[in-house]
């Protein structure tokens, strides 16, 4: 008798859900004002819908010749996602059928290049499968704690240590902080490598792009002797860009990263990491010719700048010969970039 009132008081319940459901439903929807059905009108956000797919998958034919404009929508091309809850919430407001079914080429391509970095392990919770951890940092060269962002960086445990923008005042402060834990290292210009394993055949790393006055040093190559064999490890920090109102300024970016591909192409020791700032993430056509010689596969987004709202990872932990088995960001430091680690499997 008490589960026969239960279902009376439920029943208008029940029955006004079913008709509101219907009535928001787009195959349930009537015709608008003007007499149009759910399926024809919404051609504005169709074909919005079709350009954001369009951008997603064929970005490559966006051209650069003016402004740079493919290399920048490139640089954040993972954010053109969010331009599809935006679709979806007009679609639901203009009740286009025909807009919600055409979200979802975009929806499915944008899973397909980016949905397997959302599948991200938790990097404090498993170990994985490697042989050595390895850190890249721009630690900024106007951070005013640099005993304190050394500390940090020990306290991940990692093998190998890159540093970037290190200046003759903070240089001392980090060779004293990671001297302990990291015996050996090598300095060339503004760059650095900190390795708890020996270093050989240091060497400056020409990527200095025509134009730029003497002086300016952003690279090294190193040899690594690891329990897991020889490798060696390139040490790299890629000439700024600028977005401007004439478009993306990149040029010096481009030339250099040729410069660092050409030297990695030529590079007789099979086994090589990279790791360095390179001011830009590796959809950006800007950078192939480093990516197209590099692994750089890891789940994860590891997000590296800026610290205070990361956007972009253009801190990066690449291989050749060896498999990046997990990579993510660590907590801000007192630079404007956060540190990237990464956990690789050298093979045998």
């Amino acid at each position: 008798m008490e589960r026969a009132s239960r279902c009376v008081a439920l029943g208008p319940r029940t029955s006004a859900l079913r008709r509101w459901l219907r009535r928001i439903g787009p195959w349930h929807w009537g015709e608008d004002a003007r007499g149009r059905s759910p399926w024809a009108h919404g051609r504005v956000l169709v074909s919005l819908a079709v350009l954001t797919a369009g951008l997603l998958a064929f970005h490559s034919a966006v051209p650069n010749t003016v402004g740079r404009l493919g290399s920048l929508l490139e640089t954040f091309l993972p954010w053109l996602g969010l331009a599809i809850p935006v679709l979806l919430g007009l679609a639901l407001l203009r009740r286009s059928a025909t807009a919600l079914v055409t979200l979802l080429v975009p929806a499915a391509v944008w899973a397909n290049l980016f949905g397997g970095l959302l599948l991200a392990e938790d990097p404090t919770a498993g170990r994985g499968t490697h042989d050595i951890i390895a850190l890249q940092h721009n630690v900024s060269d106007e951070n005013t704690d640099p005993a304190g962002t050394a500390a940090a960086l020990i306290e991940s445990a990692p093998d190998l240590v890159a540093l970037e923008e290190l200046t003759p005042s903070a240089l001392p402060v980090y060779e004293r902080a990671l001297a302990a834990d990291y015996p050996y290292h090598a300095v060339e210009g503004s760059v650095g490598l900190w390795s708890r394993y020996p270093l050989a055949d240091v060497r400056p790393l020409d990527i200095k792009p025509e134009g730029i006055g003497e002086g300016w040093s952003r690279g090294l190559r190193s040899s690594v002797r690891t329990p897991s064999g020889e490798i060696a490890a390139y040490v790299a920090h890629l000439p700024s860009v600028r977005v401007r109102l004439n478009g993306f300024s990149s040029g010096w970016r481009d030339e250099s990263a040729g410069l660092l591909g050409a030297a990695i192409a030529a590079e007789k020791q099979d086994k090589v990491i990279l790791l360095g700032d390179l001011n830009s993430t590796v959809d950006d056509r800007g950078l192939a010719p480093v990516t197209s010689r590099m692994d750089s596969a890891g789940r994860g987004f590891a997000f590296s700048w800026p610290a205070a709202f990361p956007v972009s990872r253009i801190d990066h932990i690449m291989t050749r010969s060896a498999t990046v088995t997990g990579v993510w960001s660590l907590p801000a430091t007192g630079s404007d970039h956060l540190p990237t680690a990464a956990r690789i499997n050298l093979g045998r």
